[in-house]
C-alpha cells in the first residue's frame, strides 16, 4: 500500500508539522490524532490496515497529521489564556497552510475534504466541519468529547467557538446555511467503560444539530463498547466504508 511521509513546514507552529499520506489516489480524508498527537497514531494502532480495502481500491486517501492537542487542551496546568492561543494557531496551520499543502497534493484548487478523529481527535473533526464547511464537508467523530469547559475554563470568545455544545446553539445566518448545504456529520460512541460523559456530550450535540437543521447521525452503541482502539477499527471500517465505498 502507497505510504509517503511529508513534512509540512508552518510559520503559524514555528515548525515543521509531520504528516503521513496514504494511498495516492481517492476522496481525501485528514484525521487528526487523539490525545497523543502523533501523526502515525492511525498506524501504529491498525487503523489504517482497517481502511486498506478502501485505500487499495483508490477509494480513499489518507492524511494523517500531528497536532498540538496536549498543550493547547491536556496540560491544564499550563496558562488557559497561552493554551487556547496555541489551539488557535494550530487552527490557523490547518486552514492557511495544511489544506494548500493538500489541495497541491491532490492537483484540486478546490476539492473537498472529510475529517475523523476519536476521543479529542473527534473534537478536532466536529470543529473544522463545523467552522469551514465548504472545506470539510463530511466528519466521522468517534468517542468525541464536545464541551471543551472540561478542558479550558477561560471566559473568551476564542474558548466559545472552540466548543461545540456552545457555539451550535448560536448558529444562524450565512455560516448555517453553508454547514445545512455542505456538511453532514456522523456521531459514534459506545456507553461501555470509559465512555461515561463521552456518549452523553455525543448525543447532546446531535441534539443540537439537529435543532439547526444540520445533517448528522447519532449512533450509540452498546454497554460493552468501550474506549479503545479495536472498538474504533470497526466503526471507521463501517462508516468509512459506507460514506466512500
Amino acid at each position: 500500500m502507497f505510504k509517503k511521509p511529508h513534512l509540512v513546514a508552518s510559520q503559524h507552529m514555528s515548525r515543521q508539522l509531520y504528516l503521513w499520506q496514504y494511498g495516492d489516489y481517492g476522496a481525501p480524508l485528514l484525521v487528526f490524532p487523539s490525545a497523543a498527537g502523533m501523526a502515525h497514531e492511525w498506524e501504529a494502532q491498525g487503523m489504517v490496515d482497517a481502511l486498506a480495502p478502501l485505500i487499495q481500491a483508490k477509494k480513499l486517501k489518507v492524511y494523517c497529521v500531528e497536532s498540538n492537542v496536549s498543550e493547547a487542551w491536556t496540560k491544564k496546568d499550563l496558562d488557559p489564556a497561552w493554551r487556547i492561543g496555541r489551539h488557535l494557531a494550530y487552527e490557523r496551520f490547518v486552514n492557511e497552510e495544511l489544506v494548500p499543502f493538500l489541495r497541491a497534493d491532490c492537483r484540486s484548487a478546490d476539492i473537498a475534504f472529510g475529517v475523523a478523529g476519536t476521543s479529542l481527535g473527534a473534537l478536532y473533526a466536529a470543529n473544522f466541519a463545523l467552522k469551514q464547511p465548504d472545506v470539510f464537508r463530511y466528519a466521522l467523530c468517534m468517542s468525541g468529547r464536545y464541551d471543551v469547559r472540561d478542558f479550558n475554563p477561560l471566559q473568551s470568545l476564542d474558548v466559545y467557538f472552540n466548543n461545540p455544545l456552545a457555539y451550535v446553539g448560536g448558529l444562524d445566518g450565512e455560516l448555517l446555511d453553508r454547514i445545512r448545504r455542505h456538511t453532514h456529520l456522523d456521531l459514534v460512541c459506545g456507553r461501555g467503560p470509559w465512555e461515561d460523559g463521552n456518549w452523553q456530550e455525543t448525543q447532546r450535540l446531535s441534539e443540537m444539530l439537529n435543532r439547526k437543521g444540520i445533517s448528522n447521525r447519532l449512533d450509540l452503541w452498546g454497554k460493552d463498547v468501550d474506549h479503545e482502539w479495536g472498538w474504533w477499527r470497526r466503526q471507521a471500517k463501517m462508516y468509512l466504508g459506507h460514506r466512500f465505498g
